[in-house]
């Protein structure tokens, strides 16, 4: 594992942050943050997402690892490395794209889900492969990626909950992304934190489980 993967390793759990105003994606980092899930990836569905990841980094510096996500055009992935943004996640893998991210000296993870694009991912030199949506396959099929790529650091996301967290990490998961298990739409649309911190605590207590 390279150093700059190590933050990724040791995070985990990033969650996958989509919410319809900044306001409300601050409060859901907080509340994630505070059930012990430090990765946060700020996709760009979120408004203005370059200033709620600026914001988090103020907070909390380096005891979270704030990224974004999301990312699908060049401007995008400026404005979020000049906004302090550890690292960059694209859904999918175009080689415009992801030279450019590349070119931000930020951490890259972009999608795949094929061994073709699997295959072009690593080829463009990118830091993490993003298995997406990796509900499609479950746990089982990121066990059958490792066949042909048993160096390459994959990270699923979708389809990660709790309960499965154990199956994805000995598939050979690097990290995993999190998304509506963690970052709720309709308990962040209503400011239900309570319920994101309980969700986050599950996570944190499934990866201490897995490490332990």
């Amino acid at each position: 594992m390279t150093d700059r993967l190590a933050r990724a390793r040791a995070t985990g759990v990033l969650a996958v942050l989509r919410a319809p105003s900044p306001e409300l994606a601050l409060e859901a980092s907080e509340a994630i943050i505070r059930g012990g899930v430090t990765g946060i990836e700020v996709t760009y569905s979120t408004p203005d997402a370059p200033a709620v990841i600026r914001e988090l980094i103020t907070r909390h510096g380096d005891a979270a690892y704030i990224g974004a996500g999301t990312v699908t055009t060049i401007d995008q992935a400026a404005a979020a490395a000049d906004a302090g943004a550890e690292f960059l996640v694209s859904p999918g893998t175009l080689p415009d794209l992801t030279r450019a991210m590349l070119d931000t000296g930020r951490v890259v993870m972009t999608g795949a889900m094929t061994p073709t694009e699997v295959m072009g991912a690593l080829a463009l030199g990118v830091d993490v492969v993003k298995v997406f949506p990796a509900s499609l396959g479950g746990p089982s099929y990121l066990g059958a990626l490792r066949g042909p790529f048993p160096d390459a650091p994959l990270m699923p996301t979708g389809g990660v909950n709790p309960d499965n967290l154990s199956d994805w990490f000995a598939a050979g998961a690097v990290a995993v992304g999190a998304g509506g298990d963690l970052a709720n739409a309709s308990s962040i649309k209503s400011s239900d934190w309570a319920d994101i911190t309980e969700r986050a605590e599950r996570f944190t207590a499934a990866l201490a489980a897995v490490r332990a």
